[in-house]
């Protein structure tokens, strides 16, 4: 008997209009996937944009096509015909298809893994076209969710740790260690993650405990770069030495968990939550600066500004 296949998601904007495409391409309607558009056909502006007007949200390809839709996204953004600023966003828009997925496996080191590729992306867009990584900092979701805040952390990361020169395998494990930096919240439980209203005390202690589940995922697989371990174990220490869970002070504190205290921070301060009004980039790293100083290496916020600002002097207020 033929086995079903198996399919995963795209998202709508990772597919250019007038773009011949080497696989099908499915929707969902009534929890039923229908072909859509067919292998070598492409999608017109109108096609694409009736279906951004619903808010379908995704395109759905067979799982048997996912590195021959991998390779296409990757020509497209080599591209010449298309700007820095499409590239960026192409990148940015499939790569959160991915990092939902990727989110999802039970494995954890699996999904370790497969982020490498996607973590690469960006760093050979910013290695090979400088001027994208101010377009990905720009793109930044305005919206507070796993997927996106976990991205955006990972993209600022990546713009923090190329502003301090750091090489590309080094890059790679902050990448990797950023877009997992919450991977502790796997073991807290989920009616207190999705609660309404304001958390108890006792809430709280136990969200306070995912840098050390984090740690007790991650410690048991020796392959695992020590500074992926460190962003995920130490992203809530403080440069004064009154943060958790160990409470290291200044340079006790991994370089990966200094960054990531502060790209953590920066997104959340930035990024529309139920319970906050966003502030401008400008404004949080000005509270990053005196009203919260002494919590961050001082460097490090220096060297942040600098990549949100002086590779995107007009793109933030």
């Amino acid at each position: 008997m033929e086995s079903k296949p198996q399919y995963f998601k795209i998202r709508l904007h990772t597919i250019l209009p007038d773009t011949p495409l080497p696989f099908d391409l499915f929707v969902k309607i009534n929890d039923r996937l229908l072909l859509y558009v067919r292998q070598g056909d492409s999608l017109t502006k109108e096609r694409l944009a009736t279906l951004l007007a619903k808010d379908t949200g995704y395109f759905y390809v067979k799982e048997d096509d996912r590195w021959t839709y991998r390779n296409f996204m990757k020509s497209i953004i080599r591209e010449d015909q298309i700007s820095v600023t499409q590239k960026a966003q192409l990148l940015k828009e499939s790569a959160l298809g991915f990092v939902e997925e990727i989110f999802e496996k039970p494995d954890v080191y699996q999904a370790l893994d497969e982020s490498k590729p996607l973590i690469q992306d960006f760093i050979n867009l910013i290695d090979e076209q400088p001027e994208a990584l101010s377009d990905m900092i720009s793109l930044s979701s305005h919206d507070f969710y796993t997927y996106n805040h976990s991205l955006d952390v990972a993209i600022y990361s990546l713009g923090l740790g190329h502003v301090l020169g750091y090489d590309k395998k080094t890059l790679e494990n902050l990448g990797v260690g950023a877009l997992f930096h919450d991977i502790g919240k796997r073991l807290v439980p989920v009616e207190i993650l999705c609660k309404k209203g304001g958390l108890s005390e006792e809430d709280w202690a136990i969200i306070h405990q995912h840098p050390q589940f984090g740690l007790d995922i991650l410690i048991n697989k020796p392959e695992i770069d020590p500074g992926i371990i460190a962003a995920c174990f130490e992203h809530h220490e403080s440069w004064s030495g009154s943060g958790y869970p160990q409470k290291l002070r200044g340079e006790e504190i991994h370089p990966f968990g200094r960054i990531v205290a502060i790209t953590d921070t920066f997104d959340a301060m930035t990024t529309q939550r139920s319970y906050n009004t966003p502030m401008f980039p400008r404004e949080a790293i000005a509270m990053m600066k005196n009203q919260l100083k002494g919590r961050y290496d001082p460097h490090m916020v220096e060297a942040m500004s600098e990549a949100l600002f002086h590779l995107n002097p007009s793109g933030a207020s």
